[in-house]
């Protein structure tokens, strides 16, 4: 199995526990109070792993155009991290990670616009059927 399908997979196992989670935490809690301690427990997590990996010093070598873009994706990010919240304190668990994983499906329209990426019948057909089954998770 290749490196990345083992990294992704940790991911999804990762961001399942991030909606249990930050569901429990919600209760009770402003969502972008919540959002805001989320990304300063996230900052400084990651800070101490860039500084404890020896990695700190690449971060000056970094070119504008990457910093620019990696700028803009923090706030995407971050705006996205808000939506989250706010979806998850209102709605079920389940149905807010399945409609916010239609996120697959707009990187794909997205990456083929602008990245070039084509897109396959057989990418095509997966793109629907995470559409069909985040619709289907979401209705109660």
């Amino acid at each position: 199995m290749q490196s990345w399908v083992i990294f992704a997979l940790l991911s999804a196992v990762s961001a399942a526990f991030v909606a249990i989670f930050g569901k429990i935490g919600l209760a009770g809690v402003d969502t972008t109070v919540a959002t805001t301690v989320r990304a300063a427990v996230m900052a400084t997590f990651l800070v101490i792993m860039t500084a404890s990996l020896g990695k700190a010093g690449l971060v000056a070598s970094l070119p504008s155009k990457a910093i620019m873009f990696i700028v803009l994706s923090g706030i995407a990010g971050a705006v996205s991290w808000l939506f989250y919240f706010f979806a998850l304190r209102h709605g079920p668990a389940a149905g807010v990670v399945a409609l916010d994983r239609l996120s697959v499906v707009f990187v794909l329209v997205l990456a083929a616009l602008f990245l070039g990426e084509g897109i396959t019948w057989k990418t095509g057909v997966g793109a629907a059927l995470v559409t069909v089954g985040a619709i289907f998770m979401s209705i109660r």
